[in-house]
């Protein structure tokens, strides 16, 4: 039977330390703050998503902003 190697070894053994110490009463304030971060971080996309969907409202459509083609060019 094949041995594992080292590395497959400390990598298991960390997964499941570092699994074990999230689950402690210490491990849980991490734990809900990663919740929250999560929480945060989809508020701001949401807002940023809104915030770009009414400036093309507004604008009607960001297409101005971007540099023409070469084959859009007004003196052909």
């Amino acid at each position: 039977m094949e041995q594992p190697s080292q590395d497959v070894m400390v990598k298991t053994a960390v997964g499941v330390a570092g699994g074990a110490a999230l689950f402690s009463p210490v491990g849980m304030p991490i734990v809900h703050g990663l919740a929250g971060l999560a929480v945060a971080g989809l508020g701001i996309f949401a807002a940023g998503t809104l915030v770009v969907k009414a400036a093309e409202a507004i604008t009607g459509g960001l297409d101005h902003l971007k540099p023409p083609k070469e084959d859009d060019s007004p003196f052909l």
